[in-house]
């Protein structure tokens, strides 16, 4: 049996921590390590328990998920944050992601999403709900003539090897929040919405041999 994928749940709503942690009870591809009330509490709790996915609220008292999320990529943390949250507002969404979350997904969310979003996050794959994905592509998006920059083609090329996101970063140095706002505009400026695609209209327009 494979190792299970040990979570790490934070709200500052009890409810709703309790409501999160159920869905998780039970299943062997799942462990969860604890709770957090908070993002100061839970980058505590994340450098003491070496979480692998981290359920991440956004809006929460003393520190925010936001300002947690920088605080566990400055101490080191290799725990994937996947928000989980109300909110997919531009202001929520964009310094969320430009942090360096993994995934953000909305509370509204069936058990079947959240799980294969876990599962995803904890293998370092971009996991974002519909609405969120829409919202980031409409605040980037770029006249589809916009040639792709030097640094895009060169992560296009990266794509179509099959590299992940934080693979391409450590090749790139550069931080994977950086490589997956480049993702964005490669894929707003070839007008797709994922990677295979990307890959197919490159080679169509002669951007990859």
């Amino acid at each position: 049996m494979s190792t299970p994928i040990r979570l790490l749940i934070v709200d500052d709503h009890p409810i709703l921590r309790d409501g999160i942690r159920g869905m998780f009870t039970g299943d062997d591809r799942f462990e969860v390590l604890g709770e957090a009330g908070d993002g100061g509490q839970a980058v505590k709790l994340a450098l003491a328990l070496r979480p692998d996915v981290i359920l991440m609220d956004l809006r929460m008292p003393r520190m925010d998920g936001v300002s947690a999320i920088k605080e566990l990529a400055r101490t080191g943390s290799t725990a994937r944050v996947l928000v989980l949250t109300t909110y997919d507002t531009d202001r929520d969404v964009v310094p969320a992601i430009e942090a360096g979350a993994t995934g953000y997904l909305l509370k509204d969310a069936h058990r079947d999403e959240l799980i294969r979003a876990v599962e995803a996050a904890a293998r370092g794959e971009s996991v974002l709900s519909p609405s969120v994905a829409t919202r980031l592509i409409g605040q980037i998006r770029a006249p589809v003539a916009d040639p792709l920059s030097a640094r895009e083609v060169e992560i296009l090329r990266l794509i179509a090897q099959g590299t992940t996101n934080r693979e391409a970063a450590a090749r790139l140095f550069i931080s994977e929040a950086t490589v997956k706002t480049h993702v964005l505009h490669i894929y707003a400026k070839l007008g797709v919405n994922d990677r295979a695609a990307a890959v197919a209209v490159a080679f169509q327009r002669g951007l990859l041999t």
